[in-house]
């Protein structure tokens, strides 16, 4: 046998492992997933909500559909978002992508 085959048996024969040590893998995994996605996606969502609560007339946003403006109102679940002289919009909040900062 090579020496690969008799560490992957086990010591004793009979003896039966630890049953934590064969979770243990899966455990690692879930943290790591907990770590890499799940976390950076509720910070972001939890800034996003932030910014949504704070969004005031004057702002100037980005839609999810990629247009430009500056919030002319706001409402309980609206915004009016004026794009060009004399023309505004109206979107849901949820359509808000973000703020777009200010060039000078």
């Amino acid at each position: 046998m090579s020496w690969f085959l008799l560490m992957a048996q086990p010591a004793g024969g009979g003896a039966q492992s630890n049953p934590i040590m064969a979770f243990l893998p899966i455990i690692f995994i879930v943290v790591i997933f907990y770590f890499l996605l799940i976390r950076p996606q509720q910070k972001r969502a939890k800034q996003h909500r932030i910014m949504m609560e704070g969004l005031k007339s004057g702002d100037p946003v980005v839609t999810v559909g990629g247009l430009h403006g500056t919030v002319a109102a706001v409402d309980q679940d609206t915004v009016i978002v004026r794009v060009a002289d004399n023309v505004k919009l109206t979107f849901n909040k949820s359509a808000i992508a973000g703020l777009v900062s200010q060039k000078e």
